[in-house]
């Protein structure tokens, strides 16, 4: 048992930016001391010193120590303290139990006490750099193979003289051929959206795709609405503001999103104008709200004025 080979238990609970600290006395499991610190070198380095101060042979009990608590555990490891990785406990346990970060550290710490096999976390920089390039490399085959699944239901639904020809063609070709119908098609259907700064082969494709055609969305209004950049009213008793719609096309909301993003970096004339309505008052947050309401409205009439090579 591990309370024959020890004197104390330092259970930690980990989190991305600090860790929670329990010392528990191996014979009885009382809890003599606590602390969080934070989740750096120098909050690792503060971790030790005070588990010197309060217990004398001791191990460590990282919950987590294969992720936020990856950086603690090869800490201590490099400096020749013995660490052990904890499972998060059963969930109806946590429930009926209760839950924070120092009820977690002190169970933590238990829950090495009372265990029969105590697992040692992963060790080793290079071998943990392998770990995460076989993760991302899986996760890339993964998001290739379903984009190609994906790719070929579209073919299906191409006009036949385009599908003959993208069913000929092996995957790398058939992946440069499809990346530049994108442009192909946006500069058919409404080549000046391409003139407007921030507004890529990418963006007009969504805001073509939203908008569809003459007359299905009746008004600038109708269009900002269902961009998300409607206006609604958000005031509270002293406070009167308006705040944006969380609904409508969020993926058409989005785009207008990245063309602000762009012309927040690029575009002096949208600079000067956050910089003008801050001066007067605004939040930057409220500035865009109302940039992206002008975004939507001047995308509406230069989509409504186009007259397209082909439908």
């Amino acid at each position: 048992m591990l309370a024959d080979q020890v004197d104390y238990v330092v259970g930690v609970d980990t989190h991305r930016d600090e860790h929670t600290l329990a010392v528990v006395v191996a014979t009885t499991g009382v809890v003599v001391a606590q602390r969080s610190v934070r989740a750096s070198g120098r909050g690792y380095a503060s971790a030790r010193r005070f588990a010197e101060q309060q217990a004398g042979t001791r191990v460590w009990a990282v919950e987590g120590a294969g992720h936020y608590g990856a950086g603690l555990a090869r800490y201590l490891s490099g400096r020749g303290e013995t660490v052990l990785e904890i499972g998060r406990g059963p969930r109806d346990e946590r429930r009926l139990q209760g839950k924070d970060d120092s009820l977690d550290a002190i169970r933590a710490a238990r829950t090495a006490l009372a265990s029969k096999t105590l697992a040692l976390p992963r060790a080793g920089q290079r071998r943990e750099a392998l770990r995460l390039l076989l993760l991302a490399r899986r996760s890339a085959v993964d998001v290739r193979r379903l984009a190609l699944v994906q790719l070929r239901s579209v073919i299906v639904t191409a006009p036949d003289p385009l599908r003959e020809e993208l069913r000929a063609l092996p995957v790398q070709r058939l992946i440069v051929r499809c990346s530049r119908l994108h442009l192909a098609h946006v500069r058919a259907l409404a080549a000046q959206l391409l003139d407007e700064p921030g507004v890529g082969p990418i963006v007009a494709a969504q805001l073509i795709v939203s908008w569809s055609h003459h007359g299905r969305v009746r008004s600038e209004a109708a269009f900002a609405r269902l961009a998300g950049a409607a206006p609604i009213p958000a005031s509270s008793g002293q406070t009167t503001r308006h705040r944006l719609s969380r609904g409508g096309d969020r993926q058409l909301n989005r785009a207008l999103h990245t063309v602000i993003l762009q012309r927040r970096q690029h575009d002096q004339a949208t600079q000067a104008y956050i910089a003008r309505r801050v001066a007067e008052g605004k939040t930057r947050r409220d500035a865009v709200r109302l940039l992206k309401r002008y975004l939507a409205r001047h995308l509406y009439r230069v989509l409504n004025n186009q007259t397209p090579i082909m439908t």
